[in-house]
């Protein structure tokens, strides 16, 4: 059976040497760039929704304040 790889400094930095080798570093740069946009893209979309749920429960309270109210009026008169 084949020794696990055990990732400690000199694996991770042999890694990056190879990957450097193989890619270059526009390469390696633009994969960075990429995933970055993800990232953010992601983290906008979902504030995105935290938005659209506020505007809906914001709709639901002041539905629900008006029946409350509706209700005051209807059991006073």
């Amino acid at each position: 059976m084949a020794p696990l790889l055990i990732a400690n400094e000199m694996t991770i930095i042999i890694i990056v040497f190879l990957a450097l080798i193989l890619f270059g570093g526009s390469r390696i740069a633009g994969v960075g760039k990429g995933a970055g946009r993800a990232i953010r893209e992601f983290k906008e979309e979902t504030a995105g929704l935290d938005k659209v749920k506020d505007k809906q429960a914001e709709k639901d309270i002041k539905a629900v304040e008006a029946d409350v109210v509706k209700d005051q009026n209807t059991t006073t008169e």
